[in-house]
């Protein structure tokens, strides 16, 4: 089935609004109105709210780059110097930071919370930044959403540990989890961006050597191709109120560090989505990565009908984060929420 509707054929990315979970053989490039489902982005029409307009304006004023050289030590000092400003999770909340060998999980429960339920969190930045620091204002809402134990990962980063450290790193992770947790009904991966794309090489690896795999994986605006081919980074790049696509070359270098960019453990776009779980994909209208999202999920649809894609209209990279402040960040979440149950335990 569809599992939302567009108001009008999709001719690109720029234009594309659907959300689909497909059962049928209807290509989301093709589909057509066929009344309202129960719930997703454009249930709730195409018209972004006030904070959403605002906060697009404020992100390509303050946070788009221009064309000058990307420094990514001035990248992670910038954004050590925001940690600050990020917001506190509440009191019903806790966070714990859990030392497993060389790895370190940041878990994140809630009240709602079940024992049982866990979720290994990847987050983005390129492979070049970020912490699981930085997402406390949001690892605590997923929690919350799928009613889970969060465990965000430190992983590698590059240019220091180039690729395969952070795949190596997830794939440790993940069987730290899985010793304990057994029940991989009850078990899911999830990630934003590079960390998205880092989720999706995860289920791949795992396929391969024979690993349980978990029970679904949620990926928002992944970054699935480092070959850089996707159409909707010309297309949308002055659309995209966030990245840059001429920054992009740059850091697939730092951390391909000379390997093939379309070796499917760093772009899973080029590997055989055979055999993986249930994949949820989020991902935004104008995004320069949104064809990397589209391509992906219309490859996973081709193996499990459960594939789930929203594409939201007008959001900016990974617009989930923005949930202190934007009302379509609180849905998406919610969305998130509601796939997880669909599929898992």
């Amino acid at each position: 089935m569809i599992r939302e509707c567009c108001h009008s054929p999709i001719a690109s990315s720029r234009s594309r609004t659907a959300a689909w979970s497909t059962n049928d053989r209807v290509s989301a490039s093709a589909c057509a109105c066929r009344g309202r489902p129960r719930s997703g982005p454009t249930e709730r029409g195409s018209a972004m709210s006030l904070r959403a307009e605002l906060l697009r304006l404020g992100i390509r004023f303050f946070l788009k780059r221009g064309t000058h050289h990307l420094d990514i030590e001035t990248w992670r000092k910038d954004m050590r110097a925001t940690e600050k400003f990020v917001p506190r999770p509440p009191a019903r909340s806790q966070t714990t930071k859990v030392n497993a060998g060389r790895l370190t999980f940041h878990r994140v429960t809630t009240e709602a919370s079940r024992a049982e339920r866990h979720v290994l969190y990847l987050h983005g930045g390129a492979y070049v930044s970020g912490a699981p620091a930085y997402y406390r204002h949001f690892t605590w809402r997923i929690a919350d959403a799928v009613k889970a134990s969060v465990w965000a990962l430190e992983y590698r980063l590059a240019p220091e540990h180039p690729f395969p450290a952070a795949l190596e790193d997830a794939v440790a992770g993940y069987h730290w989890l899985l010793d304990n947790t057994p029940d991989t009904r009850r078990l899911f991966v999830m990630g934003d961006s590079a960390g998205a794309g880092l989720a999706l090489c995860l289920l791949l690896k795992l396929r391969d050597d024979g690993r349980p795999l978990p029970a679904a994986a949620v990926a928002m605006s992944p970054w699935t191709d480092l070959a850089l081919t996707g159409l909707s980074l010309t297309s949308n790049a002055a659309a995209d109120p966030m990245l840059n696509a001429d920054d992009l070359p740059e850091l697939a270098r730092y951390y391909l560090a000379g390997a093939d960019p379309r070796t499917p453990y760093a772009s899973p776009l080029y590997g055989d989505p055979a055999g993986l779980p249930p994949v949820m994909i989020q991902v935004g209208s104008d995004e320069i990565l949104a064809d990397d999202a589209i391509r992906m999920a219309e490859k996973l649809r081709q193996h499990n009908p459960r594939t789930r894609l929203e594409i939201w209209p007008r959001m900016p990279h990974v617009w989930q984060l923005f949930v202190p402040v934007l009302p379509e960040a609180h849905r998406a979440i919610a969305q998130i929420g509601e796939f997880i149950a669909s599929v898992g335990g």
